[in-house]
């Protein structure tokens, strides 16, 4: 599974995953330019990353990793979600979608087009998520 996992990472990343990764970065530095933006840009560099190589990672609430809410995943992690949605998160999702599209003409494209739709979902409420491996 580890060799299929591989193959899989290196398409996505050439035929996708390098210009949206770029771009969550780009996002990320932006968000590091304010101080109160630095939890949002934080966010950015780590999806960035999984958004570099998904397959082989997930993304799952931190509450039920940690069994706890903590500050990114209450009332306070909401507010932070619709300031995101308005700043970045809606432009992440259309270039999502829009790769989306262009992986589902092809038959081989589906399974990088299904990753798109869920990096998209993942763009438009990003705080209070975190990524880990698939077990």
């Amino acid at each position: 599974m580890a060799v299929l996992r591989l193959i899989f990472n290196i398409a996505w990343f050439v035929l996708g995953g390098f210009v949206m990764g770029l771009a969550w970065w780009l996002a990320g530095i932006l968000c590091f330019i304010s101080i109160i933006g630095i939890p949002f840009g934080r966010a950015c560099f780590v999806i960035g990353e999984m958004t570099f190589w998904p397959f082989g990672q997930e993304q799952i609430s931190r509450r039920h990793l940690t069994g706890r809410d903590d500050l990114g995943t209450g009332a306070l992690g909401m507010v932070g979600n619709v300031i995101w949605f308005l700043l970045f998160g809606i432009w992440l999702a259309i270039g999502h979608l829009a790769h989306a599209l262009a992986c589902f003409v092809t038959i081989i494209g589906i399974p990088f087009g299904i990753q798109h739709l869920k990096l998209a979902l993942l763009s438009l409420t990003p705080i209070g998520q975190t990524v880990v491996a698939k077990a």
